[in-house]
This record gives structure tokens, C-alpha cells and sequence, in this order.
């Protein structure tokens, strides 16, 4: 390894290694557990009524105890996706007996405040991205979770992937040796709407979606020394969105490289993910599909030598595994694999990396 402590990334990988056998029901436990009373607040976030229909389906681990919506207009147009849930106020939801999570979905400039709210309630949460424009506010969120020992896990979609799970894993083994090279992009064509919504937030593309392969860089490379941003408008007469963007990363013996635009057609074909070390390769493309190249100097396991193609079960949704790790870290069967510094790291670097000025 590089720029991350050998030692301590292995035993964090190993971990999030492990927790993709809590998936299957051959390796749950048979013994009954207490189930863990969560409710959500917010359905405004993009990620919202995708993560709530997963929630949903962990019903083994969780008791979903109902759902807020703050927004008066938003509440009276909920649709399908939130039927079979109990619709109640904040006030009732923080205050159910026995409440110990609280998943976080509303629109982004409500994710902080709303989730400072629920740790002065004494809660874990469960807070989707990106978390505020700022490092400061963050920090101190960090700092009150710290405070009260409680869990705090970030909705990145891939930290739970099988194939961000297996290239982390490489990583850990030393496959690859040392990295030399991480590169990413995360791209997608937006409409009209979205785009004077995403107007508001002076990051544009890379503060909206790439911010998700940033946080797998992190765990790869650990934070970079330096991050230079590079953005540029295509439309800046029509709205003043960033959405093109590039930023390079500095590391000791290391150069990543991510690319985010809201202008790529079909552009989630061409999502990728790639990790180039000294022994091997991983090169995932398109993110999402469970079907990447890994190249290996040496033989490793069942991997031979030079450029295959890896096909990995699908499992059963990423935020459904996001959850039964949160299950199992409130529980005490395993450790947190996102520690509040990792979280830190991640959203200084993503800041930087959308052109906000941080100090």
C-alpha cells in the first residue's frame, strides 16, 4: 500500500468483506433478535423512495415504525412508493418509545440541519449525500455523534457494491500491489429541471454524483495531500451550473483522476471505476454492473494470470446491505467500517474537489 496504514486498511476491508455474507439467509443468524425500531424522514432526496422500498425488504433487522414528510406540498402528493407506512410528524416520530435509528431523505439542504435534529434526539442515522456545502457544519454533526457514541452511516451507493466490495478487498490482499493509479467517472445527461434545481449548489456534477466515486477513492487512497478541481459551464447563458468537471488528486506515489458531467448522454453506460497497481488491475465498467476486468501479474485464489472477466453474484441491493451492516454494527456483532474520520475525509475531499473553498 501507499498512502493508507497496511495494517489498518486490511482490517477495515476484511470487515466490509465480511459483512457481504449477512446478505444470504444461509449465514444470518438463526437465533431471533430484537428488531431495530427506524423511521424515515424526508422524501425529497433523489435517493429517497429507493431506499425506503429497501428499508422495507429488511424487515428481519428493522421495525419501520413510520414516516415523516415536513414539506406540506410534498406530503400531500406522496404516491405508491410510500404506501404500508405510517405517516406522522417529526415530533412523533422522534418521541416513539424505543426509536433508535432514523433514516435521513430529505431535499440536500435539509439533510444536516434535519440530522442534527434527530442525534440531539439520541439517534443513529442513516444520512444520504451530499452533507452540506460547507466542512464546517459537518464537523460538527461528526463531532456531536462522537460525543454520544452513535453510528452515522453515509448513504455512497457503492460502499456496499460486490464489486467496490471485491476491489477493496484486492486492494487489502495486496492483489494489485501498490496503487499508482485510481481513475473515475460518473456522468449523466440531466433535463431542464433538474438543472436549474442543481443550480443552487455551487458544485455542480462533481458535488451532486461524483462525490460517490470519491468516497471509493478515499477508501482506497486514503485523503489526498492536494485536489485540484478543474469545472467548466456548457450552458453558463442559460443557467450557471457547473456540469462538466474534472479534478486530479495528489498522493505521495499516487495520481486519481475523476470526471463528472450532467451533460453525457447515456452517460451511465460509461461509469467506471479503475485501480491500477503494480501487480494488477480492477477496471469496472459500467458502475452498477457486477461484470469487471482484473488483470493479475501473479495467480491469486482462483484468479489467474493476466486480463479475465470477473462475474459476481448481484446480492440484493445496495442499500439493503447498507442496512443490515448498520444492523449489525448497532448490535455489536461487527465494526463500524466508515469511521467518523474516513466520513470527514470524504466530505473535505469532495468539497474541494466541486471548487468550494474550505478552511
Amino acid at each position: 500500500m501507499t498512502t493508507v496504514d497496511r495494517r489498518n486498511f486490511l482490517t477495515g476491508a476484511s470487515a466490509a468483506a465480511a459483512c457481504l455474507p449477512l446478505t444470504t439467509s444461509t449465514a444470518r443468524s438463526a437465533v431471533r433478535k430484537d428488531k431495530i425500531k427506524i423511521g424515515q424522514i424526508g422524501t425529497g432526496h433523489a435517493h429517497a423512495a429507493g431506499v425506503f422500498r429497501q428499508l422495507q425488504q429488511v424487515t428481519d433487522d428493522y421495525e419501520l415504525v413510520g414516516i415523516v414528510e415536513n414539506d406540506e406540498k410534498r406530503r400531500g402528493q406522496l404516491g405508491d412508493s410510500y404506501q404500508g407506512v405510517k405517516l406522522i410528524s417529526e415530533e412523533q416520530l422522534l418521541n416513539t418509545p424505543g426509536l433508535q435509528a432514523v433514516v435521513v431523505e430529505t431535499e440536500v439542504q435539509e439533510l444536516l440541519p434535519t440530522a442534527r435534529r434527530c442525534v440531539s434526539a439520541g439517534m443513529h442515522i442513516h444520512l444520504d449525500k451530499p452533507a452540506g456545502e460547507n466542512l464546517h457544519d459537518f464537523k460538527q454533526l461528526l463531532d456531536d455523534v462522537g460525543r454520544r457514541k452513535l453510528h452515522l452511516q453515509m448513504g455512497y451507493i457503492y460502499r456496499y457494491h460486490p464489486a467496490f466490495q471485491f476491489c477493496y478487498q484486492a486492494v487489502a490482499d495486496g492483489w494489485l500491489g501498490d496503487v499508482f493509479e485510481v481513475h473515475a467517472v460518473m456522468s449523466k445527461k440531466v433535463g431542464p429541471d433538474s438543472r436549474r434545481y442543481l443550480s443552487r449548489f455551487a458544485g455542480g456534477s462533481m458535488f451532486e454524483i461524483g462525490c460517490h466515486v470519491i468516497d471509493a477513492m478515499v477508501r482506497v487512497l486514503g485523503k489526498p495531500q492536494r485536489t485540484t478541481p478543474y469545472a467548466r459551464q456548457t450552458h453558463p447563458k442559460r443557467d450557471p451550473l457547473v456540469d462538466n468537471q474534472l479534478a486530479v488528486f495528489d498522493y505521495p506515489r499516487s495520481i486519481a483522476s475523476i470526471r463528472s458531467a450532467l451533460v453525457e448522454y447515456n452517460g451511465g453506460q460509461r461509469r467506471q471505476f479503475t485501480v491500477c497497481g503494480e501487480f494488477g488491475t480492477f477496471d469496472l465498467r459500467p458502475l452498477g454492473g457486477h461484470t469487471f476486468r482484473l488483470a493479475l501479474e501473479k495467480p491469486r485464489g482462483k484468479y489467474k494470470t493476466g486480463y479475465q472477466d470477473v462475474t459476481l453474484p448481484q446480492g440484493p441491493g445496495i442499500f439493503i446491505s447498507a442496512f443490515r451492516d448498520m444492523a449489525a454494527v448497532l448490535r455489536g456483532e461487527k465494526a463500524n467500517d466508515y469511521p467518523l474520520q474516513h466520513e470527514l475525509a470524504v466530505h473535505e475531499t469532495v468539497l474541494r474537489a466541486s471548487g468550494y473553498s474550505v478552511s
